[in-house]
């Protein structure tokens, strides 16, 4: 059995600076998983005590709160702060951008349209940033239910297909005089899936590891499936089936973007061993 890896996979940068920021601050809390993937927040909380807090009303001031990758609504920091809890910043850079986007363009009058899934907490924080009228879409057949003003302004879940935003793009084009396009999909996501749509076109067997919550390693998945019709996610090693690997002899591998190195090994060393019998 060939085993390869995609040629991009795993941390991206923005887990890697969460990571490392949660590592610094020992006795603190994350509010929200910090990424999604429960194996790496259980190895934080047992090797640098950072706890999960699931409600805002966990921390009281003087404590530690840091803020997962993801973000949070501007309300919810703004109350954080309001109680003097000592805010640790880790969302990621590429999702501070659309937040920004939406909070200026709202300002200047502008429809926003975030291309999305709605109960993310991603976009929960994203759409927070927007003063009114603000839209949310999953696809571009959506679109033409909205009713939007002239001028409209577009964002996208960091984490989201390009082609299919590029759909959603066309649809508001084609409706409106004024459309202003960010293109916030981030450059990790660009790489991630296009070396796992060239590893799937040459895999008999595909393995996608990712947290199963987690909206980039989905997307891997589904265009792996798109190639390879024999495309598995799994969150650990313990997922995988033996049967999975009956008859085949290219097992292609790539992983999500909160998905650490240690637990890509375990995988890779189980595939060995079922594969050697």
């Amino acid at each position: 059995m060939k085993i390869q890896l995609a040629e991009s996979y795993g941390f991206c940068f923005g887990v890697k600076r969460a990571i490392k920021i949660a590592e610094e601050n020992t006795n603190s809390a994350t509010y929200g998983p910090l990424i999604h993937n429960p194996n790496e927040i259980e190895r934080l909380k047992k090797d640098f005590n950072v706890a999960l807090a699931e409600n805002l009303e966990s921390f009281k001031a003087g404590d530690t709160a840091v803020i997962r990758t993801h973000g949070i609504p501007k309300q919810e920091l703004a109350l954080l702060h309001e109680r003097s809890v000592n805010v640790i910043d880790a969302t990621c850079p590429y999702v501070t951008k659309p937040q920004q986007i939406c909070e200026e363009m709202s300002a200047q009058g502008y429809d926003i349209v975030i291309f999305g899934d709605e109960a993310h907490p991603e976009i929960k924080g994203v759409k927070s940033y927007a003063i009114d009228h603000v839209f949310v879409v999953n696809s571009a057949d959506e679109v033409d239910a909205l009713r939007l003003r002239e001028k409209v302004a577009v964002v996208a879940q960091t984490t989201r297909k390009i082609e299919e935003y590029q759909q959603i793009v066309g649809r508001l084009m084609a409706n409106h005089k004024e459309v202003r396009v960010f293109n916030t999909i981030c450059n990790a996501t660009f790489d991630n899936q296009d070396a796992v749509r060239k590893l799937s076109q040459e895999a008999d067997v595909m393995i996608i590891i990712g947290g199963k919550n987690s909206s980039n390693t989905k997307q891997l998945h589904s265009i792996a499936k798109d190639f390879c019709s024999d495309s598995y996610y799994v969150e650990s090693e313990e997922d995988l089936q033996n049967g999975w690997f009956n008859g085949k002899n290219f097992c292609g591998i790539s992983a999500g973007a909160s998905t650490p190195d240690w637990i890509i090994q375990n995988v890779i060393e189980r595939i060995q061993q079922i594969t050697s019998v």
